[in-house]
């Protein structure tokens, strides 16, 4: 409750109580600046994290990388994983194709297989004569193979719990891809092959130039959850 004071010589003046003296906040306001801060610091320190995590992951071998190799991995996959190394770039020197068909069992017990589809040329048309291609079309089926070949070999057998998840993962890219551009009939099986054509050379005539694959790869077929009608 306010209070006045007399004076003798002219009005009454006000006289405000500590609660509301010009220099202090409301506690709700101080509050509210202390979230804001805090927030802004936790942001700040996950950033320099990352980009520090990241930086040792992709640079030459080092002593700090080497000494938190297994806190770097932890960070860095699979989430935020580069396929590069800095200041020596790995640029891919093939092109790969990468098809898929799909089998199910029909009503009188015989399996139906679906012709080969071409997953590959499903990416490239998003991805020419787009100003702003995604980065799904651009990066996410070539990246789901090389972590696949990274992880199994030439025997297509997982031997760790991330060769296992790098299957699955393939096998979902590639059961989604067909049930989306595809359609058709229900599939509960898929199967996967790759063709690796070499990247011609520098100034040579592309459609003179021979595209004899280096590498055919027929994956077994793998059971996925039922796909469609």
């Amino acid at each position: 409750m306010e209070k006045t004071e007399q004076s003798g010589s002219g009005p009454p003046r006000e006289r405000h109580g500590e609660s509301n003296s010009p220099g202090k906040l409301p506690l709700s306001v101080r509050a509210c600046r202390v979230g804001l801060y805090t927030t802004v610091s936790l942001v700040l320190a996950a950033t320099l994290t990352h980009v520090v995590l990241v930086f040792f992951h992709v640079a030459p071998g080092n002593p700090v990388s080497r000494r938190y190799s297994q806190q770097i991995d932890a960070w860095v996959y699979p989430f935020f994983e580069q396929n590069w190394r800095l200041f020596a770039p790995n640029p891919d020197a093939v092109n790969r194709q990468i098809l898929v068909r799909t089998a199910h069992t029909g009503p009188d017990g015989s399996t139906q297989v679906s012709p080969w589809f071409d997953l590959t040329a499903v990416d490239r048309s998003a991805i020419e004569h787009h100003a702003f291609p995604s980065h799904t079309a651009q990066n996410l089926l070539r990246r789901a193979w090389s972590s696949y070949v990274e992880t199994h070999g030439q025997d297509d057998t997982a031997r760790s719990e991330r060769a296992e998840m790098m299957q699955q993962y393939v096998s979902n890219v590639a059961a989604d891809r067909v049930a989306e551009h595809r359609g058709g009939p229900a599939f509960d099986y898929i199967q996967v092959r790759v063709v690796t054509h070499p990247v011609a050379a520098p100034g040579a005539d592309v459609r003179n130039s021979t595209r004899t694959p280096v590498e055919k790869r027929l994956l077994p077929w793998w059971k996925v959850t039922r796909h469609g009608k």
